[in-house]
């Protein structure tokens, strides 16, 4: 016969697994033990690159600072949509007004270039491309009539190279009562040529006028100083 404490190793020995009290395991020892595990190149291969990370988050501080220009502006997102719609038309507006950013670099090139026509050339040549509708060419030919003119007229000095800011301010000297109209005129053509842009029917027609007036002027002459 089995003994009372024999009876209860017996009955210890034959419970199920599931009942034996658990193991456990300390909580820093298993966030470290976790960590270990998940720094394994395995459960990275599939994670983005820098480049990638990089675009996710500036397109979240995008998002973010949408987000708050759309609250603190009067009408929310609609406001905020309203505002940008100003602001690009009036960058359209000065860049219409001002001409192409490339103007600045490049209007120092000459009237002429290799050019060496009459004024009587170049008007024709304005003429001819007026009658065709070439408004951007005909006023550039017409400046070019003007200034010719007034190299032929020896109110000025024939020098290669002289860009049309310098052909007005030159000739304003002895024509004072026409330097608006000359700078206006060395503007329009720096615009044409070099600022993109285009000629109409209307700013020739100014040239056109300014070209026959200069003709009939008679200039500021001034003497030797006594």
């Amino acid at each position: 016969m089995m003994s009372t404490g024999g009876l209860i190793t017996l009955s210890a020995a034959l419970l199920p697994a599931a009942e034996q009290p658990p193991v456990t395991t300390p909580r820093d020892a298993a966030r470290e033990a976790a960590e270990r595990e998940l720094s394994e190149p395995m459960y990275h291969r599939d994670d983005p690159g820098l480049f990638q990370r990089a675009l996710d988050r500036f397109w979240e501080w995008v998002g973010n600072l949408f987000d708050h220009a759309s609250g603190a502006t009067p009408g929310g997102t609609l406001g905020l949509v309203a505002i940008a719609a100003l602001v690009v038309l009036a960058l359209a507006a000065l860049w219409w007004r001002l001409g192409s950013p490339h103007r600045t670099a490049t209007a120092s090139a000459g009237v002429f270039g290799d050019s060496l026509r009459s004024a009587a050339d170049h008007r024709t040549a304005a003429d001819a491309h007026a009658a065709a509708g070439r408004w951007t060419e005909a006023v550039q030919e017409r400046m070019r009539a003007v200034v010719r003119s007034l190299e032929e007229r020896t109110l000025l000095d024939p020098r290669p190279g002289r860009t049309a800011d310098e052909a007005a301010a030159e000739a304003a000297r002895s024509l004072p009562d026409h330097a608006d109209a000359l700078r206006a005129a060395a503007r329009t053509f720096d615009d044409v040529t070099y600022g993109g842009r285009p000629g109409d029917e209307a700013v020739y027609a100014r040239l056109r006028t300014l070209d026959t007036t200069l003709a009939r002027t008679k200039p500021l002459l001034t003497g030797p100083p006594a």
